[in-house]
């Protein structure tokens, strides 16, 4: 041990007594000018692809799944009253892991029929950010219509005067907020489903304690267990994520 410590120690010595006769290395950052117009260019593009990396998977998100099944975990953990268990990190964990699953299918034909053939240098990366939206757009149109939700589409297209007939006109400044619209709307209606029976446990348990007089005692001390054991005998995260998953 002691021998492995002088070794760093002779090590940091060397390198410190180079960087004494050699000077320390600088970096430096400068905006030196262009010599042709095109790389202004490429430098902003550069610049605004860093921007939209930084909001991306805020953004990715809205487009899948992950709005549903986040929202409804939220929903369950509230109508359990278990506060922090399980804890965000294992919630929003397991919301990606089956939102990669269910949109797997999406992915693919994303990148088969976008990102591979830019890859190649067949198209250019302007009709790789149209094939790439185009799945997106079918599986956002299809979560509309499956769910009745095209009335999203027309309130946004109506709120801003503009005429769509069907939700394929629809451009991505109003499918996309509708979509996301639509996915709270079915979130909270599954919500509700899931409260239902946690609501029932909470009035019995309360009925009980004040019928015996304990009206100091809080219901949800109670019926916490009883909500977990209910929860735990019918199996409900193997149906919970059934249920998610054959929602899409």
């Amino acid at each position: 041990m002691r021998r492995n410590i002088y070794l760093i120690a002779l090590i940091f010595l060397i390198t410190t007594f180079g960087f004494a006769q050699e000077g320390f290395p600088r970096i430096s950052i400068g905006i030196s000018p262009a010599e042709k117009p095109s790389d202004l260019v490429l430098t902003l593009e550069i610049l605004l692809l860093l921007t939209v990396l930084t909001v991306a998977p805020s953004i990715l998100l809205l487009f899948t799944s992950f709005t549903r099944i986040i929202v409804v975990f939220s929903f369950l953990r509230n109508g359990l009253g278990t506060r922090q268990s399980p804890p965000n990190q294992v919630l929003i964990g397991l919301a990606l892991f089956l939102t990669f699953l269910i949109m797997q299918p999406v992915w693919s034909q994303v990148y088969n029929d976008g990102i591979k053939p830019y890859l190649d240098g067949e198209i250019s990366y302007k009709e790789m950010f149209v094939r790439v939206y185009e799945p997106v757009r079918q599986f956002m149109i299809r979560q509309l219509k499956v769910h009745r939700n095209e009335d999203n589409v027309f309130m946004l297209a109506e709120t801003l005067n503009m005429k769509i007939e069907e939700l394929s006109d629809a451009p991505p400044s109003i499918l996309i907020p509708a979509f996301v619209l639509g996915e709270l709307e079915i979130a909270f209606k599954m919500g509700i489903i899931l409260y239902l029976p946690f609501i029932l446990i909470d009035m019995l348990v309360a009925s009980i304690l004040l019928a015996m007089g304990m009206i100091m005692v809080p219901p949800i001390l109670i019926s916490l267990p009883f909500k977990v054991l209910l929860f735990v005998a019918v199996n409900g995260w193997d149906l919970l994520t059934r249920g998610l998953v054959q929602s899409f």
